[in-house]
C-alpha cells in the first residue's frame, strides 16, 4: 500500500491518494472465503462442504468490495491520525471508474480541507462594551400592570373602553389580503384613542399607524410586527379589523399574589415582594446585557483572528454532509453565516484545548436539576433532592443521550465565553431600562 498527499497552492486543500496492490487485500478476502464456504448454506451441497471455487463465484466481488471500503477507511483515517492532519469534515471521495471484475491493482483519491494554525488575539487586546442597567420608574411601573394584567381576572365586554385590549387584524388601508394578527393596548395609544372607545366585535377602524403612537418606531414595531426599520419609515393609514375585546380587572397586591408569582410563602409582605420585583426584573435585566457581551465578544474575535479556510472544498462539504437538504445555491447564499460558525467552532475548541476546558457529570445534572426546579418556580429542599435528581437523570437519557450532549455543550460553551470574557476589556456604560429596551428592539 502506498498513500501519497499533494497539497494545493493555497495549502488549504490537498488530494489523498491511495494505491493497493494485490497483496494488500487478497489474503484476507481468501480467508473471508474459506471462511464463508464452511457457514455458507446453499443446496445441494452439505454444511461446510460448499467449494471455494462456488462461493467466490456467488459472493466473491461483494467480499473483495467489502474489503476494499474496509481497508480505504481504515488506511484514510490511520494516516491523518499519524500525521496529526486537522482536517475539516470528512474525507471526500474523487470519483473513479473501477473494474473489480479485472482490476487486481487500486488507486483511490480523497480530497482534504485542511484547517490551519491561528493564533488568538492578545489578553485585553479585544475591547467589549456592557450595558449597566439601571431601573426606571417607567419600567417598575410597567412591570407591576403587567404583573396586574396576567394575574388579574379577564373579561370580554361588548364595548371597549380605553383601558382595554383589542385583538385583531391589521392591514394597510386599501390593500387586500388577510392582515397581521395584532394586539392592541388601548393604554398605548397617544392620539385619537377615541376612535377606539366604543366599539365592538366586528368593527373595523381606519387610522393613521405613526400619528397613534407619536411616532414612537419602537412602540409601531411592538404593536404591529414590524421590523424596526419598517416602523421607522411607516406612513398613512392603516385598518384594524376587531376580533376581540379585552378587559382585565387588576389582581389585588396580598399573600396570594405573592404566592402566585413567586411560590408559596417566598414572600410574606408587600415591601418583600418589592425588593424582589425589583431584583428579579434587575437579573434579567443584568442577564441580558450580558447576553448580548457574550454575542459582541464572539463577534469581535471573529474580527480580530486571521482564520484562512479551505472555502471550495467547504461548500462542496457543507452539500454533502447535509444529504439532499441544502443545495449548492442555499450553501452559496448563505455561506458567509457557515463560514463564521466554522470560524468560531475553530476558535472555542482552541480556547478549550489552551486551557483544559472540562465539564464534569455533576456539573450536568446540577444544571438540569436548577432548569427543573425553576419550571415549577421551586427552591431546593433536602426533601425534593432525591426525586429532582431522578427527573433530571431520566431527561438526560433521553433521546438517546442526545438532552445529555446539549447541555455538556451548552456548559462548554459557556465556559469558552467566561475564560475569554477575563482576556478582553469590558467597558460598562451606565443605561436606563427603557433606553436599553428601545436600543436593543427589533
Amino acid at each position: 500500500m502506498d498513500i501519497t498527499l499533494d497539497k494545493k497552492d493555497d495549502q488549504l486543500s490537498a488530494i489523498l491518494t491511495v494505491n493497493l496492490t494485490e497483496a494488500d487485500y487478497a489474503p484476507t478476502v481468501e480467508s473471508k472465503l474459506k471462511e464463508y464456504s464452511k457457514k455458507a448454506q446453499i443446496k445441494g451441497f452439505r454444511p461446510g462442504k460448499v467449494p471455494v471455487t462456488l462461493v467466490r463465484k456467488m459472493y466473491g466481488k461483494g467480499i473483495l468490495v467489502e474489503e476494499i471500503n474496509g481497508l480505504l477507511s481504515k488506511s484514510v483515517d490511520d494516516y491523518i491520525k499519524e500525521n496529526d492532519l486537522k482536517i475539516l469534515g470528512e474525507p471526500i471521495p474523487v470519483p473513479t471508474d473501477v473494474d473489480f471484475d479485472t482490476q487486481k491493482d487500486y488507486s483511490f483519491q480523497f480530497e482534504l480541507g485542511l484547517l490551519p494554525d491561528f493564533e488568538l488575539p492578545a489578553d485585553q487586546a479585544v475591547t467589549v462594551d456592557r450595558h449597566k442597567v439601571d431601573l426606571d420608574e417607567n419600567t417598575l411601573k410597567e412591570t407591576y400592570e403587567q404583573l396586574e394584567r396576567q394575574f388579574g381576572e379577564s373579561i370580554e365586554p361588548e364595548t371597549a373602553e380605553a383601558t382595554d385590549y383589542i385583538s385583531g387584524k391589521l392591514l394597510k388601508a386599501g390593500e387586500e389580503g388577510d392582515g397581521r394578527v395584532v394586539l392592541l393596548p388601548l393604554n398605548k395609544v397617544k392620539n385619537g384613542v377615541d376612535k377606539f372607545v366604543g366599539v365592538k366585535v366586528g368593527d373595523s377602524v381606519t387610522f393613521d399607524l405613526k400619528d397613534a403612537f407619536d411616532g414612537d418606531a419602537t412602540a409601531i414595531s411592538s404593536f404591529s410586527g414590524m421590523s424596526k426599520e419598517e416602523a421607522d419609515t411607516v406612513e398613512g393609514e392603516y385598518t384594524l379589523s376587531i376580533e376581540k375585546i379585552q378587559r382585565s380587572t387588576p389582581a389585588e397586591f396580598n399573600q396570594e399574589l405573592f404566592d402566585k408569582v413567586f411560590g408559596k410563602d417566598i414572600v410574606t409582605s408587600k415591601e418583600d415582594f418589592d425588593e424582589k420585583v425589583r431584583s428579579t426584573v434587575q437579573e434579567n435585566y443584568d442577564r441580558e446585557a450580558d447576553n448580548l457581551v457574550n454575542r459582541q465578544i464572539i463577534d469581535k474575535m471573529l474580527e480580530s483572528t486571521t482564520i484562512e479556510v479551505p472555502k471550495e472544498f467547504f461548500k462542496k462539504w457543507l452539500v454533502r454532509a447535509n444529504q439532499g437538504k441544502l443545495t449548492p445555491e442555499q450553501v452559496e447564499e448563505h455561506y458567509e453565516d457557515y463560514e463564521k460558525e466554522l470560524k468560531w467552532s475553530m476558535i472555542r475548541n482552541k480556547v478549550v484545548e489552551a486551557n483544559d476546558l472540562k465539564v464534569s457529570n455533576e456539573e450536568i445534572v446540577d444544571r438540569t436539576m436548577q432548569k427543573i426546579l425553576g419550571q415549577f418556580n421551586m427552591e431546593m429542599t433536602p426533601e425534593l433532592e432525591e426525586s429532582v435528581r431522578g427527573f433530571a437523570d431520566n431527561f438526560l437519557r433521553q433521546e438517546n443521550g442526545k438532552n445529555y450532549v446539549n447541555e455538556y455543550e451548552a456548559i462548554l460553551a459557556e465556559k469558552v465565553l467566561e475564560n475569554l470574557r477575563g482576556k478582553v476589556v469590558v467597558n460598562d456604560n451606565a443605561i436606563t431600562a427603557e433606553d436599553f429596551r428601545n436600543q436593543n428592539a427589533g
